[in-house]
Order: C-alpha cells, then sequence, then structure tokens
C-alpha cells in the first residue's frame, strides 16, 4: 500500500495535497484497493462551499458504493472531468492522475485535524 508522505489524510481514506491556498484532494490507495474496480464518480460542482466532513463526492465500483467527504471547509474550484470517461484512472494512479477535485481552503486549521502518512498508514493496519 502506497502512503506517500507529502500528505495529510483523513480517517475517512482520502488524501490531501496543499499547494498555497488550494488543496487536491483523492482517495488513498487503500480505498481504491478495498472498492476494487472503479466504475463511475460523481463529482461535486465547481463553485460549492462545503465543510470538513461534508459528503461531496460518490465513487462507485464493482463491488460497492462510497461516499466521498472532504477533508477541509472551502470552496471546490476544479473537478477532474477525466474520470468522467476513465474513472479506473483512481485504480491506476490514485495520488496522482485520478485525483478528484481541488478546494480553496476556507479554514487552515482543518489540516491540524488530518493524519501524517505514518498515523494514516498505522490506522489503516488496525482495519
Amino acid at each position: 500500500m502506497a502512503v506517500p508522505n507529502d500528505l495529510y489524510y483523513a480517517k475517512t481514506h482520502e488524501w490531501l495535497r496543499i499547494d498555497d491556498n488550494t488543496a487536491t484532494v483523492g482517495i488513498t490507495d487503500f480505498a481504491q484497493n478495498q472498492l476494487s474496480d472503479i466504475t463511475f464518480v460523481e463529482l461535486p460542482d465547481v463553485g460549492r462551499e462545503v465543510e470538513a466532513g461534508d459528503e461531496v463526492a460518490v465513487v462507485e465500483s464493482v463491488k460497492a458504493a462510497s461516499d466521498i467527504y472532504s477533508p477541509v471547509a472551502g470552496t471546490v474550484v476544479e473537478v477532474n472531468v477525466d474520470l468522467e470517461d476513465s474513472p479506473d484512472m483512481i485504480n491506476a494512479s490514485p495520488y496522482d492522475a485520478g485525483w478528484l477535485f481541488k478546494i480553496e481552503l476556507r479554514k487552515e486549521e482543518d489540516v491540524d485535524n488530518l493524519m501524517s502518512a505514518e498515523e494514516y498508514a498505522e490506522s489503516c493496519d488496525e482495519e
């Protein structure tokens, strides 16, 4: 299971990469592996205001549908439209080409509630 050190992680298996005041969000390698072959993604609307913990997207696989939660509060500023035609990019590249959406941070302190790579890996071992 890949758990890059430069990301933040939520207990609900989303990852967050921060670049200035914008955060890119996706699901972790652990999550995509649990879901198996991803067949459909419902992305949030650009411009949507979200709070940390809000359901913002849905990922469907051959096994199940899974809600995706925003790890931070802010405004959705971009979505990965490539996933509409190729949702399997999440399986192939969960931390790069398979990102879901970008959000402009409203509260930087939300990041303090997320886990480091080491903490996240330990939490997955407990599942």
